[in-house]
Protein backbone atom coordinates (compact mmCIF):
# COMPACT_ATOMS: atom_id res chain seq x y z
CA UNK A 1 0.00 0.00 0.00
CA UNK A 2 1.73 3.55 -1.01
CA UNK A 3 -0.54 6.44 0.95
CA UNK A 4 0.69 10.21 1.28
CA UNK A 5 -0.64 12.54 3.86
CA UNK A 6 -3.72 12.11 4.96
CA UNK A 7 -4.97 15.27 5.92
CA UNK A 8 -8.30 15.97 4.71
CA UNK A 9 -7.26 17.86 1.91
CA UNK A 10 -4.06 15.85 0.37
CA UNK A 11 -4.54 12.69 -1.56
CA UNK A 12 -4.63 9.27 -0.83
CA UNK A 13 -3.88 6.41 -3.17
CA UNK A 14 -3.27 2.49 -2.99
CA UNK A 15 -1.37 0.54 -5.01
CA UNK A 16 -3.11 -1.18 -7.85
CA UNK A 17 -4.37 -0.68 -11.67
CA UNK A 18 -4.65 2.92 -11.24
CA UNK A 19 -1.44 3.39 -9.32
CA UNK A 20 -0.11 1.87 -12.22
CA UNK A 21 -1.84 4.29 -14.66
CA UNK A 22 -1.01 7.33 -12.63
CA UNK A 23 2.89 6.74 -12.71
CA UNK A 24 2.54 6.55 -16.29
CA UNK A 25 1.04 10.23 -16.37
CA UNK A 26 3.12 13.49 -16.08
CA UNK A 27 1.75 15.58 -13.57
CA UNK A 28 -1.00 13.28 -12.25
CA UNK A 29 1.53 11.38 -10.81
CA UNK A 30 3.06 14.80 -9.03
CA UNK A 31 -0.26 15.57 -7.40
CA UNK A 32 -0.11 13.08 -5.54
CA UNK A 33 2.22 15.55 -3.54
CA UNK A 34 -0.08 19.12 -3.50
CA UNK A 35 -1.99 19.75 -1.30
CA UNK A 36 -5.84 20.52 -2.79
CA UNK A 37 -5.60 23.82 -1.32
CA UNK A 38 -2.36 24.50 -2.36
CA UNK A 39 -2.18 27.60 -5.05
CA UNK A 40 -0.95 26.85 -8.39
CA UNK A 41 0.85 30.01 -8.99
CA UNK A 42 1.66 32.44 -6.31
CA UNK A 43 4.03 35.91 -6.93
CA UNK A 44 5.27 38.01 -3.99
CA UNK A 45 6.64 41.22 -4.34
CA UNK A 46 7.82 40.56 -8.06
CA UNK A 47 10.18 43.79 -9.79
CA UNK A 48 10.93 43.53 -13.07
CA UNK A 49 12.92 45.99 -15.01
CA UNK A 50 14.40 46.64 -18.24
CA UNK A 51 17.38 48.19 -17.95
CA UNK A 52 16.60 51.50 -16.09
CA UNK A 53 13.17 50.96 -16.72
CA UNK A 54 11.29 49.15 -14.04
CA UNK A 55 8.13 47.51 -15.55
CA UNK A 56 6.71 45.75 -12.21
CA UNK A 57 7.28 47.59 -8.86
CA UNK A 58 6.36 44.79 -6.39
CA UNK A 59 3.56 42.77 -7.81
CA UNK A 60 1.25 40.44 -5.34
CA UNK A 61 -0.77 37.54 -7.43
CA UNK A 62 -2.10 34.40 -6.42
CA UNK A 63 -3.76 32.03 -8.61
CA UNK A 64 -5.97 28.97 -6.79
CA UNK A 65 -6.06 25.81 -7.89
CA UNK A 66 -9.47 25.48 -10.73
CA UNK A 67 -9.79 29.68 -9.90
CA UNK A 68 -9.62 32.21 -13.35
CA UNK A 69 -7.63 34.88 -12.76
CA UNK A 70 -8.16 38.31 -15.24
CA UNK A 71 -5.37 40.89 -15.60
CA UNK A 72 -6.82 43.99 -16.69
CA UNK A 73 -5.27 47.32 -17.47
CA UNK A 74 -3.60 50.01 -20.32
CA UNK A 75 -1.24 49.48 -22.43
CA UNK A 76 2.65 49.41 -20.69
CA UNK A 77 0.92 48.48 -17.34
CA UNK A 78 3.11 45.47 -17.01
CA UNK A 79 0.64 43.00 -17.70
CA UNK A 80 2.16 41.23 -20.05
CA UNK A 81 5.39 40.98 -18.53
CA UNK A 82 3.96 39.60 -15.56
CA UNK A 83 2.57 36.86 -17.49
CA UNK A 84 5.94 35.87 -18.80
CA UNK A 85 7.67 36.29 -15.63
CA UNK A 86 5.13 33.97 -14.29
CA UNK A 87 6.33 31.40 -16.73
CA UNK A 88 10.20 32.16 -16.45
CA UNK A 89 9.87 33.11 -20.06
CA UNK A 90 11.83 36.89 -18.39
CA UNK A 91 13.61 36.75 -15.35
CA UNK A 92 13.35 39.05 -12.85
CA UNK A 93 15.15 41.45 -10.22
CA UNK A 94 13.35 40.75 -6.86
CA UNK A 95 10.70 38.70 -5.36
CA UNK A 96 9.18 35.33 -5.44
CA UNK A 97 7.56 33.34 -7.95
CA UNK A 98 5.95 29.68 -6.19
CA UNK A 99 4.55 27.20 -8.03
CA UNK A 100 2.57 24.45 -6.12
CA UNK A 101 4.01 25.14 -3.10
CA UNK A 102 7.70 25.62 -4.67
CA UNK A 103 9.41 28.25 -4.71
CA UNK A 104 12.02 29.31 -7.90
CA UNK A 105 15.74 29.03 -6.92
CA UNK A 106 17.60 31.79 -8.03
CA UNK A 107 21.44 33.13 -8.13
CA UNK A 108 22.44 36.71 -8.49
CA UNK A 109 20.80 39.50 -7.43
CA UNK A 110 19.05 42.37 -9.55
CA UNK A 111 19.85 42.70 -13.16
CA UNK A 112 22.00 39.79 -12.71
CA UNK A 113 19.13 37.63 -11.04
CA UNK A 114 18.61 34.20 -12.78
CA UNK A 115 17.18 30.76 -12.01
CA UNK A 116 19.42 28.69 -10.58
CA UNK A 117 18.19 25.17 -11.73
CA UNK A 118 17.49 24.96 -15.25
CA UNK A 119 15.62 21.56 -14.72
CA UNK A 120 13.32 23.06 -12.32
CA UNK A 121 12.53 25.62 -15.48
CA UNK A 122 12.01 23.19 -17.64
CA UNK A 123 9.19 21.30 -15.24
CA UNK A 124 7.49 23.78 -14.44
CA UNK A 125 7.32 25.58 -17.56
CA UNK A 126 5.82 22.36 -19.28
CA UNK A 127 3.16 22.80 -16.47
CA UNK A 128 2.19 26.05 -17.40
CA UNK A 129 1.46 25.91 -21.23
CA UNK A 130 1.11 29.72 -22.49
CA UNK A 131 -1.13 30.77 -25.30
CA UNK A 132 0.64 34.09 -27.45
CA UNK A 133 -1.28 36.82 -29.11
CA UNK A 134 0.17 35.67 -32.25
CA UNK A 135 -0.36 31.77 -32.63
CA UNK A 136 3.36 30.53 -33.20
CA UNK A 137 2.36 27.64 -34.80
CA UNK A 138 5.00 26.33 -37.00
CA UNK A 139 4.12 26.83 -41.07
CA UNK A 140 5.25 23.38 -42.26
CA UNK A 141 3.85 20.79 -40.29
CA UNK A 142 0.07 20.26 -39.99
CA UNK A 143 -2.15 21.31 -37.45
CA UNK A 144 -2.13 17.77 -35.63
CA UNK A 145 2.19 18.02 -36.04
CA UNK A 146 2.21 21.06 -34.63
CA UNK A 147 -0.08 20.31 -31.30
CA UNK A 148 1.90 16.75 -30.70
CA UNK A 149 5.28 17.99 -31.16
CA UNK A 150 6.21 19.47 -27.71
CA UNK A 151 4.62 16.64 -25.86
CA UNK A 152 6.30 13.87 -27.79
CA UNK A 153 9.52 15.68 -28.50
CA UNK A 154 9.92 17.60 -25.12
CA UNK A 155 8.45 15.63 -22.83
CA UNK A 156 9.09 12.22 -24.01
CA UNK A 157 5.37 10.69 -24.19
CA UNK A 158 4.60 7.72 -26.10
CA UNK A 159 3.35 9.18 -29.60
CA UNK A 160 0.43 7.22 -30.44
CA UNK A 161 -1.10 8.17 -26.78
CA UNK A 162 -0.32 11.60 -27.81
CA UNK A 163 -1.64 11.74 -31.31
CA UNK A 164 -5.05 10.61 -29.62
CA UNK A 165 -4.94 12.92 -27.33
CA UNK A 166 -3.79 15.66 -29.93
CA UNK A 167 -6.88 14.68 -31.87
CA UNK A 168 -9.43 15.20 -28.52
CA UNK A 169 -8.34 18.11 -27.89
CA UNK A 170 -8.81 19.70 -31.24
CA UNK A 171 -12.01 18.06 -31.34
CA UNK A 172 -13.10 20.10 -28.24
CA UNK A 173 -11.72 23.12 -29.61
CA UNK A 174 -13.88 22.86 -32.91
CA UNK A 175 -11.39 21.71 -35.61
CA UNK A 176 -11.11 18.19 -35.40
CA UNK A 177 -11.56 18.17 -39.07
CA UNK A 178 -8.13 20.46 -39.65
CA UNK A 179 -5.83 17.85 -38.35
CA UNK A 180 -4.58 17.14 -41.73
CA UNK A 181 -4.37 21.00 -42.72
CA UNK A 182 -1.62 23.70 -42.35
CA UNK A 183 -1.38 26.92 -40.42
CA UNK A 184 -2.00 29.09 -43.76
CA UNK A 185 -4.99 27.60 -44.39
CA UNK A 186 -6.76 28.12 -41.88
CA UNK A 187 -8.36 31.11 -40.64
CA UNK A 188 -6.87 33.49 -37.80
CA UNK A 189 -9.71 32.13 -35.39
CA UNK A 190 -9.13 28.43 -36.14
CA UNK A 191 -5.34 28.97 -35.46
CA UNK A 192 -5.59 30.45 -32.34
CA UNK A 193 -7.88 27.26 -31.03
CA UNK A 194 -5.08 25.64 -32.53
CA UNK A 195 -2.75 27.01 -30.14
CA UNK A 196 -5.30 26.01 -27.46
CA UNK A 197 -5.52 22.66 -28.20
CA UNK A 198 -1.51 22.48 -28.49
CA UNK A 199 -1.34 24.04 -24.72
CA UNK A 200 -3.88 21.43 -23.29
CA UNK A 201 -2.01 18.71 -24.83
CA UNK A 202 0.81 19.87 -22.44
CA UNK A 203 -1.86 18.47 -20.09
CA UNK A 204 -0.54 21.58 -17.91
CA UNK A 205 -1.50 22.63 -14.09
CA UNK A 206 -2.73 25.89 -15.32
CA UNK A 207 -3.27 27.85 -19.00
CA UNK A 208 -1.38 31.31 -19.14
CA UNK A 209 -3.49 33.29 -21.81
CA UNK A 210 -1.54 36.52 -23.12
CA UNK A 211 -4.26 38.67 -24.62
CA UNK A 212 -5.78 35.44 -26.98
CA UNK A 213 -8.03 37.63 -29.15
CA UNK A 214 -6.38 40.75 -29.97
CA UNK A 215 -5.17 39.55 -33.14
CA UNK A 216 -8.92 38.82 -34.36
CA UNK A 217 -11.23 40.57 -36.06
CA UNK A 218 -14.47 40.49 -34.15
CA UNK A 219 -16.44 37.41 -35.45
CA UNK A 220 -13.13 35.34 -35.18
CA UNK A 221 -12.75 36.63 -31.48
CA UNK A 222 -15.85 35.27 -30.47
CA UNK A 223 -15.19 31.67 -31.42
CA UNK A 224 -11.98 31.87 -29.23
CA UNK A 225 -13.83 33.53 -26.50
CA UNK A 226 -16.13 30.66 -26.61
CA UNK A 227 -13.63 28.08 -25.74
CA UNK A 228 -12.29 29.94 -23.08
CA UNK A 229 -15.47 30.13 -21.91
CA UNK A 230 -16.02 26.45 -22.01
CA UNK A 231 -12.64 25.68 -20.17
CA UNK A 232 -13.28 27.86 -17.73
CA UNK A 233 -16.43 26.10 -17.31
CA UNK A 234 -14.43 22.83 -16.44
CA UNK A 235 -12.43 24.49 -13.52
CA UNK A 236 -9.36 24.68 -15.02
CA UNK A 237 -6.81 27.25 -13.40
CA UNK A 238 -6.05 29.84 -15.84
CA UNK A 239 -4.65 33.26 -15.82
CA UNK A 240 -5.78 35.77 -18.83
CA UNK A 241 -4.70 38.86 -19.89
CA UNK A 242 -7.24 40.36 -21.64
CA UNK A 243 -9.03 43.90 -23.00
CA UNK A 244 -12.03 42.00 -23.42
CA UNK A 245 -13.71 43.63 -20.36
CA UNK A 246 -16.70 41.33 -20.38
CA UNK A 247 -14.69 37.78 -21.15
CA UNK A 248 -12.77 39.25 -17.81
CA UNK A 249 -16.58 39.24 -15.96
CA UNK A 250 -17.78 36.36 -17.45
CA UNK A 251 -15.19 33.83 -16.77
CA UNK A 252 -12.89 34.73 -13.46
CA UNK A 253 -13.01 34.25 -10.22
CA UNK A 254 -10.79 37.22 -9.49
CA UNK A 255 -10.01 40.54 -11.37
CA UNK A 256 -6.51 42.64 -11.19
CA UNK A 257 -6.31 45.87 -11.84
CA UNK A 258 -2.40 46.86 -13.49
CA UNK A 259 -1.39 50.43 -13.61
CA UNK A 260 2.09 51.84 -14.01
CA UNK A 261 3.81 48.44 -12.76
CA UNK A 262 1.34 48.25 -9.48
CA UNK A 263 -2.16 46.42 -8.25
CA UNK A 264 -3.94 49.55 -8.22
CA UNK A 265 -7.05 47.28 -7.11
CA UNK A 266 -8.31 43.49 -7.29
CA UNK A 267 -11.59 41.75 -6.20
CA UNK A 268 -13.92 39.90 -7.16
CA UNK A 269 -15.48 40.55 -10.68
CA UNK A 270 -18.73 41.99 -9.30
CA UNK A 271 -16.96 44.37 -7.57
CA UNK A 272 -13.89 45.30 -9.66
CA UNK A 273 -16.48 45.96 -12.80
CA UNK A 274 -19.29 47.10 -10.62
CA UNK A 275 -17.99 49.37 -8.10
CA UNK A 276 -14.80 50.15 -8.43
CA UNK A 277 -12.78 51.62 -5.34
CA UNK A 278 -10.43 53.81 -7.40
CA UNK A 279 -10.35 56.61 -9.87
CA UNK A 280 -7.79 55.22 -12.34
CA UNK A 281 -10.23 52.17 -12.54
CA UNK A 282 -13.32 53.99 -13.03
CA UNK A 283 -11.33 55.88 -15.69
CA UNK A 284 -9.96 52.75 -17.36
CA UNK A 285 -13.71 51.57 -17.42
CA UNK A 286 -15.20 54.34 -18.56
CA UNK A 287 -12.38 54.25 -21.27
CA UNK A 288 -13.15 50.84 -22.29
CA UNK A 289 -16.74 50.75 -21.88
CA UNK A 290 -18.74 50.01 -25.30
CA UNK A 291 -19.94 53.21 -26.81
Amino acid sequence: MLVYPTEPDSLTLQSGPIHALLRGRRGLWEDLHVSATTPVIEIRDLHKSYGELEVLKGVDLVAERGHVVALIGSSGSGKSTLLRCANLLEDSQQGEIVFEGEPIAWRGAGLNRHPANRAQVTRIRTNLSMVFQQFNLWAHMTILENVMEAPVTVMGRDKAEVEQAARGYLAKVGIGDKCDGYPAQLSGGQQQRAAIARALCMEPRALLFDEPTSALDPELEQEVIKVIKDLASEGRTMIIVTHDMRLAADVSEHVVFLHQGKVEEEGPPDRVFGNPQTDRLRQFLSATAPA
